[in-house]
């Protein structure tokens, strides 16, 4: 068959819905919405990931937080729910009968481990390639549960055999990978994180901050969780001088996971509460535009981070962002000239770093990232598989 005459061949795509929303259900919208611009493809959401009471964010689930449109992708199940029945029928009916030929499953979470063996296993008796996407080597949280890490350490070699190529999203998630999976053998593609510039509708928006006008609103946004390091930026905030503190105002929006108090005490009890932000939830997309026009800096103090959801959409604004060199990061931030690097868990650090961003306040800087960019990185995989 001649180049002219290949088919083009469907892909699907599996990963969380929006019930349980987090920045893998942004992920799998945004890279199932990319790809339907080339391939046929379709999407199986994971919907109801487990018990709800033991989701840490259980206060939200199945709130409408965001709206997440599939209407360029020709089938959708929406979704998958941990205990199966009919949930699971509807999918497998579906990969029956479109017989994708590659599925593109999102790992993130130990909790759906049994539907991707399972799925994956019917793939490959259906003839279906099976490419395995990590955004964790496994949930930070879960990772800190023994039964949850060893479920997980004792299956997942099942669905790493299943697999005939994986994706990483940095090089310095190649080494953890290989360590924990054993992965070998098989292509490892990097493929950065797309943009998440889904924000930009071309309206303008209204800007969401107490900040004064003239001073620099640095903003923190983002799920609270232990390596998110908020920590870190309310000490270096709390470290401004008092001649210097008008000029600066401090807001954080983002959900607290993990009963992770430390930021919120040192937050109350900073000598400048008065001007600090606490916008104590899950923020809704409705939001998001508004918050982030309203900051002048953002900062993103993980100890740890494989990609970032809230950095890409930093990027995407063109803000001066403050971020630490740590997992992923420098990779994503690379060419970018709104970043400063700064060493992880140093409140010091970032009390440097304040100064030298506000100084970069109202400059917009270009993000290289691309959605473009990934699906020509998944074409180039496709070929090496050979779907292509």
């Amino acid at each position: 068959m001649s180049a002219s005459e290949k088919v083009t061949p469907a892909v699907c795509v599996v990963g969380s819905g929006a019930r349980f929303l987090s920045g893998i259900s942004y992920y799998t919208h945004q890279l199932s919405i990319a790809l339907a611009q080339v391939y046929p493809t379709s999407v199986i959401l994971m919907r109801q990931l487990l018990p709800t009471k033991l989701y840490p964010g259980r206060k939200r689930v199945g709130r409408q937080l965001a709206v997440l449109d599939f209407t360029s992708v020709v089938e959708v199940i929406d979704g998958i729910d941990w205990y199966w029945g009919y949930s699971f029928i509807r999918a497998v009916r579906m990969l029956v009968r479109r017989r994708p030929q590659v599925i593109v499953f999102q790992w993130w979470t130990g909790t759906v481990l049994h539907t991707y063996i399972a799925l994956a296993a019917l793939s490959r008796i259906l003839g279906v390639k099976v490419i395995l996407e990590f955004h964790e080597v496994l949930d930070t949280s879960e990772d800190k549960i023994p039964a949850a890490k060893y479920y997980v350490n004792a299956l997942m070699p099942l669905l790493i055999k299943l697999a005939s190529a994986f994706v990483i999203h940095s090089e310095s998630d190649r080494s953890p990978l290989m360590t924990r999976y054993k992965l070998s053998n098989r292509p490892i593609s990097v493929i950065l994180h797309g943009p998440y510039d889904q924000y930009h509708t071309g309206e303008s928006r209204e800007k969401l901050r107490n900040a004064p006008v003239d001073c620099c609103n640095i903003l923190f946004f983002g799920v609270i969780r232990p390596f998110k390091g908020l920590e870190d930026l309310v000490m270096a905030f709390n470290r401004i001088p008092e001649d210097q503190i008008d000029d600066y105002w401090l807001t954080i929006a983002g959900e607290p996971w993990e009963g992770w108090s430390l930021p919120f005490e040192l937050i109350e009890q900073s000598r400048y509460r008065e001007r600090i932000t606490l916008i104590r939830e899950y923020v809704a997309d409705s939001d998001i535009p508004g918050i982030f026009a309203g900051a002048d800096v953002v900062a993103l103090p993980y100890h740890r981070s494989s990609a970032s959801g809230p950095l890409h959409i930093a990027m995407s604004w063109g803000l001066p962002i403050i971020t630490t060199e740590v997992g992923g990061l420098p990779e994503a931030v690379t060419g970018y000239e709104g970043a400063i690097l700064v060493p992880p868990a140093k409140p010091e650090a970032i009390l440097e770093a304040i100064p030298r961003a506000r100084d970069m306040q109202g400059s917009k800087y270009a993000s290289h990232h691309s959605w473009n960019n990934t699906v020509n990185a998944y074409s180039a995989l496709f070929e090496d598989i050979g779907i292509l």
